[in-house]
């Protein structure tokens, strides 16, 4: 398929600035693939389509606040500073964005906080943004991490042009979250309250988690008309062998196995044997799923609503159907659904 057979008219209103008052009370499109049905439902309903024995695979990154701001010494500008990896714990290297690039030059220092207790100095250009900094800082590496998430603020995407507020710093993360090591929030999984996760559990359903720390490689622009030729950056992905039995387990009987967003759909998909069955996995995946492509662990998938041309609208639509995908999209902008981050929901069934 071509990147151009993802483009759709967005109207600027129905990206999402803020998430719905109640985590499970956004709305969800249910998508049913054998009957090529779409209903209109609110998330908490998704408890109508699982019955005991299913399973809901979630992603367990945790976000951290990696979005920072410094200023340039001698002339005191004022620098963002986009935390993507730690490279060396213990000589604090770490690989970053910065905004604007054009200032910021190997040599150069940059001082965080009031105090400027915290300073980093640039020792490599890694790309036109990417840049590696060295963090000077006088304490433990424990005090140093404190001091980066004192620092740090909630990366929420551009798109959202407000300033970052309290209440994104837990709404910006799943209830579930455990692992920190994610730049962006696996977002269909903000929709889980603690009230759903417990009716879902009485009624039978089970869970299992992976990792997937999610990169802002996930929305870098495709920018080649042929997909077969778009690289996506590389992430970390953990699956445990628990979590593969478990898996396997719901397959073997025929149960429903739903991934919880498109994170866990390509953290499954890249550890997959022989006979379709979940391998346990410790590494770095750069798993580009687009149509055609034949999945061998979920059969069922809760997703946001994502923007044109993006890779998660393909993945979906690898799911769904091209043209199934297609014709809800058209249906949800219809029907004023909200996209992106902090959007609504869409069941694949």
């Amino acid at each position: 398929m071509k990147l151009s057979h993802f483009k759709f008219e967005l109207p600027d209103e129905l990206l999402a600035e803020r998430p719905a008052e109640h985590r499970d009370e956004s709305r969800l499109m249910v998508l049913n693939r054998k009957e090529h049905t779409i209903e209109h439902k609110l998330f908490k309903d998704v408890i109508n389509y699982f019955d005991e024995g299913d399973l809901m695979i979630l992603n367990n990154t945790k976000v951290f606040p990696a979005r920072m701001y410094g200023e340039k010494e001698k002339t005191g500008a004022r620098i963002e500073v986009f935390l993507l990896r730690e490279l060396n714990a213990e000589s604090r290297l770490w690989d970053v964005l910065v905004d604007p690039a054009r200032k910021i030059r190997i040599g150069n220092k940059l001082f965080f906080g009031d105090d400027e207790s915290l300073v980093a100095e640039v020792i490599d250009n890694t790309t036109s943004r990417g840049r590696t900094l060295r963090f000077l800082y006088d304490g433990s590496y424990e005090e140093f991490r404190t001091k980066l998430e004192e620092l740090g603020e909630t990366p929420l995407p551009k798109y959202i042009q407000r300033e970052v507020e309290e209440s994104d710093e837990e709404r910006y993360q799943t209830i579930y979250a455990k692992h920190e090591g994610a730049v962006a929030a696996p977002t269909a999984g903000l929709h889980f309250s603690k009230h759903l996760m417990k009716r879902l559990e009485i009624k039978g359903v089970d869970f299992a988690e992976v990792t997937l720390h999610v990169g802002l490689g996930t929305f870098s622009p495709v920018e080649v008309e042929d997909l077969s030729k778009h690289k996506m950056d590389s992430e970390q992905a953990i699956i445990s062998i628990e979590t593969a039995e478990v898996v396997n387990n719901a397959i073997n009987t025929k149960k429903r196995v739903c991934a919880v967003g498109t994170t866990a759909m390509r953290a499954i998909e890249s550890s997959v044997s022989s006979n379709h069955r979940l391998n346990e996995f410790n590494g770095w995946t750069n798993k580009f799923i687009f149509p055609p492509y034949e999945f061998s662990i979920a059969n069922c998938m809760i997703t946001n609503f994502h923007i044109p041309k993006s890779t998660l609208m393909m993945q979906a639509a690898a799911f769904a159907g091209y043209d199934f995908l297609m014709e809800a999209y058209e249906e949800a902008v219809k029907e004023g659904y909200k996209f992106y981050s902090y959007g609504d929901a869409m069941l694949i069934i």
